[in-house]
């Protein structure tokens, strides 16, 4: 009993029918293609009955394949801070833009006082004058008055107990020097405390004798009153060297609101992705960034954002208000671009290399009815193969009898 086909036609007897489509990837091309054909017991196909297609052939190849895309990034010093005055008074003296501020630098002065800059991830939240204050505030002072070059004196170590007390000037006008009383538990009998007692913890610092003389040596060098306290505003804590990016206050402006924008002082490269093309982005990789001369510089990537947010389409940013998330990369070599403050660039993602792979074009690739894929050599066999990695409009094969300069048939 004959059985017909798709079409009506009757099937040639003693034929297995098998149907095989070439691979329809929306990233690299832009349509299907089917083919019907029936194949003989030789495993040759015999297209007696289906559609004639236009075919080449193509010879695999040996080489390395990459996951790769290029976007537009801008060079220049990272995201602005704003710097907002900490104290009450009126400014007196403000840096001019593209100043480099660094560790014990006056960053502006306040009723002609210098407000210096000092590194740390805690700024001063409350006045420090009490002997064995303890927390992370003091460990900010206690650590860049040391790498200024002040002795500090010793200070306790994790887990002793500090019971703060009154440090009150004595008839000459001076702080008594006094030591924190310290113990293995604060059961330890002590003078009447203004505090409880706390435990030095990990992070802390503790505002001791010694570093209370420290301070008062720092400010008189300085130009700052020599008391030994310091209170809100009177540094200006940064996470490093920062360089002024712009100015918005005046003389005479009150020193409690935003002053300044400042940066870092290294050079770097941002680029707004989307959130989707981020996944395959991680910190450390490499990559390869156009510079607008031609030449190129090598980065690594030091920061992928988690906030998303939306493309500004009124700016002409081009993002037409589609989420974005922000990558960093530092350039390894700044000299490249020592002559530039900010540039567009073009940067090169590569999420994942294959070294010395076959590869065919993905025009190659016939999709099995059964699952699968494979490829037709000139004489019309078919050969099973396994696929890898796609990239730009070819993809890894591997399979028995596929090797480097076999012949397979493409479209065209």
């Amino acid at each position: 009993m004959e059985t017909s086909n798709d079409t009506g036609a009757a099937r040639p007897p003693g034929r297995r029918r098998v149907v095989i489509g070439a691979v329809a990837l929306a990233v690299v091309m832009a349509s299907a293609l089917t083919v019907t054909a029936w194949e003989n017991r030789d495993g040759k196909p015999d297209t007696a009955g289906g559609a004639t297609v236009r075919v080449a052939t193509a010879v695999v190849t040996r080489g390395d394949l990459s996951n790769a895309q290029t976007l537009d990034g801008t060079l220049g010093y990272g995201r602005t801070t704003t710097v907002k005055g900490g104290k009450a008074g009126l400014i007196t003296w403000l840096p001019t833009a593209g100043r480099t501020v660094r560790r014990g630098d006056p960053l502006y002065r306040v009723d002609d006082v210098p407000v210096p800059v000092f590194y740390g991830g805690t700024p001063l939240y409350r006045t420090l004058e009490t002997e064995g204050t303890t927390g992370p505030d003091v460990r900010t002072v206690a650590d860049n008055l040391r790498k200024l070059g002040y002795d500090i004196g010793a200070q306790p170590p994790v887990g002793t107990w500090i019971t703060p007390r009154p440090a009150t000037p004595d008839d000459s006008g001076n702080r008594p020097s006094t030591t924190p009383e310290a113990g293995p538990s604060p059961s330890t009998p002590t003078s009447p405390p203004l505090r409880a007692p706390v435990r030095v913890g990990r992070g802390d610092g503790v505002l001791t004798a010694g570093l209370v003389a420290a301070v008062k040596r720092w400010q008189t060098a300085a130009g700052m009153p020599p008391t030994g306290v310091l209170g809100v505003g009177d540094v200006s804590v940064q996470s490093g060297a920062v360089r002024v990016d712009g100015v918005q206050a005046q003389l005479a402006d009150a020193a409690d609101t935003p002053l300044m924008t400042v940066t870092s002082t290294v050079k770097s490269v941002t680029v707004e992705v989307d959130p989707s093309a981020a996944g395959s982005m991680r910190r450390g990789d490499r990559v390869t960034v156009s510079l607008p001369d031609g030449s190129t510089a090598q980065g690594t990537i030091t920061a992928v954002g988690t906030a998303v947010r939306l493309g500004d389409a009124s700016a002409g940013d081009g993002d037409g208000g589609q989420p974005r998330l922000t990558v960093g990369i530092a350039l390894r070599d700044s000299a490249v671009v020592r002559g530039l403050n900010s540039a567009p660039v073009r940067v090169r993602f590569t999420s994942e290399t294959r070294k010395g792979v076959l590869t065919v074009p993905v025009g190659a690739l016939l999709a099995l009815r059964e699952g699968g894929y494979a490829v037709q050599l000139p004489g019309g066999r078919l050969v099973a193969v396994r696929t890898g990695m796609f990239s730009k409009g070819v993809v890894e094969i591997s399979g028995d009898g596929i090797g480097a300069g076999t012949k397979v048939v493409t479209t065209s």
